[in-house]
């Protein structure tokens, strides 16, 4: 049984975000990251980077084009280009992990707003169906980049599974806007294509039979389906007014479902209820590139965390290639980064020895610190009381041992004080 999920974030809208100077300065970005459903703006955001100093701006990445405007506007180009690795590459000890496997020969079958065959750090590694190669909105481009993506001139902006094969295929109109016909087919073209991993970066509110079979097929044929938990927020409204409920395709059995978390390993404030998540996986102030141009920009929501997760599936299929999918699932699960929702470690997943019962032989090896930025308040107070308590028990053994010691010397002083010297003999 999937545990509760915690409520988590609105988006305002903004054009160009801070892309911060520091890991600190991350924590401040994910409040201005874009809203559904909202046209790219142009407007800078004035955010100050978190330890007073200014970060570089990028240009926001939308999760889908305005609805209701007469004509498509797509994605401009980002002109800006980043200059350091963000919070989440390190989170997942990105540049670690690469010294142990790269994805190669792992298709990930990426169901989003299209992909740009031509996109810098994608090299020729990507497979589009139908319209797939058309993605006016970006983003799944953008998520590409973090499944698959070298990087390009940026090595350390690689994406968690840079070996690795995407086979792009629509799941949403050209504005973004998710159309369940769209996502069923979507899923048949990748079991039919031999996907290793099914990344669903959309999420539909109500139940669709033909999905869920097609779902089932997946993951017959082998497939590791990772799927969004929710839809992103809404850009007008209070998520909290909205019930919580399950969503779809994440609600299927055997789906491994994904929702974003902050810096701090927290939900997003406002974040749509649902009523189950199986991980979470970094999903705000997050870096990658584009369709048009060989700038960067800025994003998060559900589905960059879904990416990072279909990046994790890849590594680990790669890493342990015998393994059937849902063994594949459950590694994921098993050696994540336990808490109120369990946390992603790729790192962990790919390493990690597990038992027969699928459970970590020794523990799992985690990334070093200073790479992980988790809340880490309860068990550090927790892990303070246990320290006090052997503290305590063993100065309570030390005070017994002295305390024969001393009974002892004393006895063979004949009870006098120390320092009265020996009696005369008479």
């Amino acid at each position: 049984m999937r545990p509760p999920a915690r409520r988590a974030t609105g988006r305002p809208r903004a054009g160009r975000l801070l892309y911060g100077v520091s890991l600190a300065a991350a924590l401040v970005v994910p409040a201005a990251l874009p809203a559904q459903a909202e046209p790219l703006s142009r407007t800078p955001v004035a955010l100050p980077a978190a330890d007073g100093a200014k970060g570089q701006e990028l240009p926001g990445m939308p999760t889908a084009l305005d609805p209701r405007a007469e004509a498509v506007a797509c994605t401009p180009a980002s002109k800006e280009q980043a200059k350091k690795q963000d919070w989440s590459r390190q989170r997942l000890d990105l540049d670690r992990l690469h010294r142990h496997t790269t994805g190669d020969g792992v298709t990930v079958a990426l169901i989003s707003t299209g992909v740009d065959p031509g996109a810098e750090g994608l090299d020729g590694r990507v497979t589009a169906q139908g319209q797939a190669a058309d993605d006016c909105v970006g983003q799944g481009t953008f998520l590409a980049g973090l499944i698959a993506g070298t990087g390009g001139p940026t090595p350390r902006l690689a994406g968690v599974a840079p070996g690795a094969k995407i086979l792009a295929l629509r799941g949403t109109d050209r504005r973004g806007q998710p159309d369940p016909a769209l996502v069923t087919a979507a899923v048949r073209a990748a079991t039919t294509a031999k996907a290793d991993v099914i990344a669903v970066a959309v999420a539909l509110p109500r139940k669709d039979t033909g999905l869920a079979r097609a779902v089932a097929e997946a993951r017959k044929a082998g497939a590791v389906v990772v799927a969004a938990a929710t839809p992103e927020p809404p850009s007008r409204g209070s998520a909290d007014e909205i019930p919580t409920r399950t969503y779809w395709p994440a609600g299927e059995p055997g789906v491994l479902a994904v929702a974003d978390m902050l810096p701090a390993g927290t939900r997003p404030d406002g974040a749509l209820p649902t009523e189950g998540v199986d991980l979470t996986a970094p999903g705000a102030g997050v870096v990658s590139g584009g369709p048009r141009g060989k700038g960067h920009y800025l994003g998060g929501g559900v589905a960059v965390a879904t990416a990072y997760a279909a990046g994790a599936a890849a590594a680990v299929r790669a890493t342990h290639p015998e393994e059937p999918a849902d063994a594949a699932t459950r590694r994921l699960t098993a050696t994540a980064y336990p808490a109120d929702i369990p946390q992603l470690d790729a790192y962990a997943a790919v390493t990690t020895v597990l038992g027969d019962a699928g459970a970590p032989v020794g523990g799992a090896e985690r990334a070093a610190e200073p790479v992980a930025v988790r809340d880490t308040s309860d068990t550090d107070r927790a892990t303070g009381r246990a320290v006090l308590f052997v503290l305590l028990g063993s100065a309570g053994v030390l005070s017994l041992l002295w305390a024969g010691f001393a009974l002892t010397r004393a006895r063979a002083r004949g009870w006098r004080p120390a320092g009265a010297g020996t009696p005369e003999k008479g």
